[in-house]
């Protein structure tokens, strides 16, 4: 089932454009000006025991590398390999969505929330970056807890 099917089959409402591919923040700041919502970047992280962690930021904000660590209970957190990014979450550089989780079957992932976005409408990628969602931030929530991952919060930086 792709995310799409998945959101419909929980009754979450998303509104969606399809774009020019984006991979970066900066390059896809032009979406807010079509979507209702705050834009989100995605890291996919890992420590040198090879737990994952998704980590979901408001983009406007510098993600602080030792804050995470700190919040995630790891030190040497670094950048997951695009092979890893490929074989948990089905995923390529540029298109790294909470929603990818829908890809991983075996819970590797875990989902860490800038406290900020919370009650927030968010602006994420539907697994390709070719198109955006905006998405109520409860309803992300469901998605995450359908897909039966772990999630947990950091305050902001």
């Amino acid at each position: 089932m792709n995310v799409i099917e998945r959101l419909t089959m929980l009754n979450i409402k998303y509104e969606i454009i399809k774009h020019e591919p984006v991979f970066t923040a900066e390059q896809a700041e032009f979406i807010k000006g079509l979507l209702s919502g705050v834009g989100c970047k995605n890291l996919f992280m890992r420590n040198k025991n090879k737990d994952y962690f998704l980590i979901l930021v408001d983009d406007c904000k510098m993600a602080n590398i030792k804050n995470i660590e700190k919040i995630c209970g790891n030190s040497h957190l670094s950048f997951a390999s695009e092979e890893e990014l490929n074989n948990i979450l089905g995923l390529k550089r540029g298109a790294v969505s909470p929603l990818g989780i829908i890809n991983d079957t075996l819970n590797k992932v875990k989902i860490v929330i800038d406290k900020g976005l919370v009650g927030k409408r968010l602006l994420i990628h539907p697994n390709i970056n070719t198109a955006t969602i905006s998405i109520d931030y409860n309803d992300l929530i469901k998605f995450i807890e359908y897909e039966n991952h772990e999630y947990f919060y950091m305050e902001d930086n």
